[in-house]
C-alpha cells in the first residue's frame, strides 16, 4: 500500500451469524478472520456471546491476545441464550444503544455472512455514514460468494438512481480477510455536500454527541 494514506483502526466490529451456517468456509473464514485482527494487533467489537461465527471469530482474537468486547443486550443474558462472551461484556438495555455503542467504540466495521441481524447492523452503519453519522469504513467479507446477490442488489440500486455512486463507495469488499483490512485502512470518506450540512444534537458534557434515537 505504498503512496496510500492508511488509516490508523485499533478496534474494528465485526457483524455476523449466531449459526454457523451450510458451508464450512464460513467457519473457517470467522476464525480467519480472528487470526488477522490478532497479528495485526486489533481488538474486537462485537455482539456478544459465543454461538455460531461470532464464537468463532471472538474465540480467535482472544487466542492472540487481543481485547475483545462483547456489547450485548440484557434480554440475551437471561438463562445464558447465547452463552459466555470470550472477553469484557457490556449490557445494554435495546438492540438500538447496542448498535449505537458499537459505532462509537470501533474504528471500522466487518460483515461477515449472517442472516437479518447482520444486515440491520450492516446497513444501518451504512445508513449512517451516509448521513455523516460517522465517517468510518465499512467491508463485507465475501466467503464463497455469499455476498453476491447483495452488491449486485446495491448496484441495481445505483443504475435505478436510489443510491448514488458516491454513497456506493461506502460498502467495500473483499474476498479474503487481510485484503479486506487493507481496503479499511486505505478508506477515504467522501461526504455527500447535501448531507454534510447536517447537524446532529450536541450532548450536554458540551461534546458533539449523536442524536440517534430515531430509527433511521
Amino acid at each position: 500500500m505504498e503512496g496510500v494514506l492508511v488509516r490508523k483502526i485499533k478496534k474494528i466490529c465485526v457483524f455476523c451469524g449466531a449459526n454457523f451456517g451450510k458451508d464450512v468456509a464460513f467457519v473457517n473464514a470467522a476464525f480467519h478472520l480472528g487470526k488477522v485482527l490478532g497479528k495485526r494487533k486489533i481488538d474486537l467489537v462485537y455482539g456478544g456471546g459465543k454461538l455460531g461465527l461470532m464464537g468463532c471469530v471472538s474465540t480467535a482474537v482472544a487466542q492472540h491476545e487481543r481485547q475483545v468486547l462483547g456489547i450485548i443486550p440484557s434480554a440475551f443474558t437471561v438463562n445464558n441464550l447465547v452463552g459466555e462472551t470470550c472477553g469484557k461484556e457490556i449490557k445494554v438495555a435495546t438492540m438500538q444503544e447496542r448498535l449505537v455503542m458499537m459505532m462509537e467504540l470501533s474504528d471500522a466495521f466487518i460483515a461477515l455472512p449472517g442472516g437479518f441481524g447482520t444486515l440491520e447492523e450492516l446497513f444501518q452503519m451504512i445508513s449512517w455514514a451516509q448521513l455523516n453519522i460517522h465517517n468510518k469504513p465499512i467491508g463485507v467479507l465475501n466467503i464463497n460468494g455469499f455476498f453476491n446477490g447483495l452488491l449486485s442488489f446495491v448496484d441495481h440500486a445505483v443504475k435505478q438512481e436510489f443510491i448514488t455512486p458516491r454513497a456506493r463507495k461506502i460498502l467495500i469488499s473483499a474476498t479474503t480477510a487481510d485484503e479486506l483490512v487493507d481496503k479499511l485502512q486505505a478508506f477515504r470518506f467522501e461526504s455527500d455536500p447535501a448531507l454534510s450540512k447536517l447537524k446532529w444534537s450536541p450532548s450536554s458534557s458540551q461534546k458533539e454527541k449523536l442524536d440517534l434515537t430515531l430509527r433511521l
